[in-house]
């Protein structure tokens, strides 16, 4: 989900709905290149396996598909095969995987909080993110975020954890920082920072305003400067798509549209509206409004539906997070899928890796997926996350290792809350969640103001 220089690649082809090989749980995750700085992502999407590659800021997606069992897949893209194979250890173990001419490694060196839901097994529930850190000291914050060398292709990360700066390099390894040396240098204090080991050691030096962002600094390597999605309170910049025509003709176009003929036996629809459930249930509803990826509402009303098992589970999960002081704010549910087509048809073709394909329908026209977040019950305001709700950046992926030790605890705890009633968070987004029989029910095209919602 890396919003700068997307590589747009032709649709792939569908693969046979249904259960995944078991042994793909251990395909699954993050891999580097390790003289180069490239990584790769291993992703499994509902029983799908694509591998996502990033070369400093862009990314490419790619479809794999299995010609015979083994360890050696096929991208699927209309231009030409591409064999991706992995390899293992003497244990028996995946260590890696080579494609496109480059040899990835296995990333294992996130040193991340104890209990985080990324070190849960493969395919099971998050754990519980264990006791509430405190929030981040405020001198602290303006220097954490995401910062590219001069050819953007090296980028380290400056995140907080325990209250303490650490620098994770782009090999996946965290460096404790410790202050050097600060004093005053005009208007602003002039600051040096060193890694916690003797040799090889990063050297960070940079100037900050109070407590404003700090948009540069030095190292022995060279420049490198904040990247453009990391400012620490986020931007909406980096969500916005410039649509291809106007909103008005897509949708006249995506109302006359017809969703795909899907075949065999579904469950009967049964769309609960997310508000009636409880009080605790809030509504930020963004595609209602100018405040989405497209700056024009695309939804006629600002309201959230799923269907009545998926809802069950999910006000199941506001239980658990109540007694810790959490509601939840719901951002989409149940999408008609018009507005797939609307959101496809609106998008550059080096965006549509970031929005569902019409041709297959989502989740979310199936009513069993829902973007949210958590909020404060006290101050009734959103915790603060990763990333902002829709952002097209690394910072939006459920396993970001950057930000506060607050944000990322945020982030667990509704993963841990959702997935422990029956949901699975997407790959690429942490607000993402779908339900586990989502493919038990048809893609659906009602508008809001159509539905014929049953009390609950």
């Amino acid at each position: 989900m890396l919003a700068a220089s997307v590589v747009a690649l032709p649709a792939a082809r569908a693969q046979t709905p249904g259960p995944h090989p078991s042994f793909w749980r251990e395909l699954v995750g993050a891999y580097k290149e390790p003289t180069t700085g490239k990584s790769a992502r291993v992703l499994d999407k509902g029983g799908e396996l694509f591998c996502q590659t990033a070369d400093g800021l862009a990314v490419a997606e790619f479809h794999l598909v299995q010609a015979a069992p083994g360890d050696v897949f096929q991208t699927v893209e209309t231009n030409g095969h591409q064999e991706l194979g992995f390899f293992r250890d003497q244990a028996g173990k995946i260590a890696g995987l080579k494609f496109l001419g480059n040899t990835y490694l296995r990333d294992v060196s996130a040193n991340s909080e104890s209990a985080t839901p990324e070190s849960a097994a493969p395919g099971a529930p998050a754990a519980f993110p264990g006791a509430r850190p405190m929030r981040t000291p405020q001198d602290l914050r303006g220097k954490i975020g995401d910062f590219a060398d001069q050819r953007e292709k090296d980028i380290f990360i400056i995140l907080e954890r325990s209250r303490r700066l650490y620098l994770r390099d782009s090999a996946g390894t965290e460096h404790l920082l410790k202050l050097l040396r600060t004093g005053p240098e005009g208007d602003q204090i002039s600051s040096t920072f060193v890694t916690d080991e003797p040799d090889p050691a990063w050297v960070l030096a940079f100037k900050q305003r109070g407590v404003d962002p700090i948009w540069n600094i030095f190292t022995e390597k060279g420049p490198y400067h904040r990247v453009s999605y990391s400012v620490p309170t986020g931007s909406s910049s980096v969500n916005l798509v410039k649509p291809l025509a106007s909103i008005r003709q897509i949708r006249a176009a995506a109302l006359a549209a017809t969703p795909p003929e899907e075949r065999g036996t579904f469950r009967k629809n049964d769309l609960v509206e997310l508000v009636s459930l409880d009080p605790a249930i809030r509504l930020d509803i963004r595609y209602a409004t100018s405040n989405d990826f497209l700056g024009t509402p695309v939804y006629t009303q600002a309201r959230a539906f799923l269907q009545r098992p998926a809802a069950e589970a999910m006000l199941r999960a506001l239980r658990r997070l109540q007694p810790l002081g959490y509601g939840l704010l719901i951002h989409d549910g149940y999408r008609p899928w018009y507005v797939t087509k609307i959101f496809w048809d609106a998008t550059p073709e080096s965006g549509k890796i970031f929005v569902a394909d019409p041709a297959q329908g989502s989740r979310h026209n199936r009513g069993c997926a829902v973007d949210l977040t958590l909020y404060d019950l006290k101050t009734n305001e959103p915790a603060e996350m990763t990333s902002l709700y829709d952002e097209m950046s690394p910072r939006a992926f459920p396993d970001y290792p950057g930000g506060t030790s607050l944000q990322r605890w945020h982030r667990g705890l509704l993963r841990w809350a959702m997935e422990s009633e029956g949901f699975a968070v997407y790959e690429s987004e942490w607000w993402h969640f779908d339900y586990k029989d989502w493919h038990e029910y048809a893609i659906g095209n009602i508008p809001f103001e159509k539905l014929d919602v049953a009390p609950k």
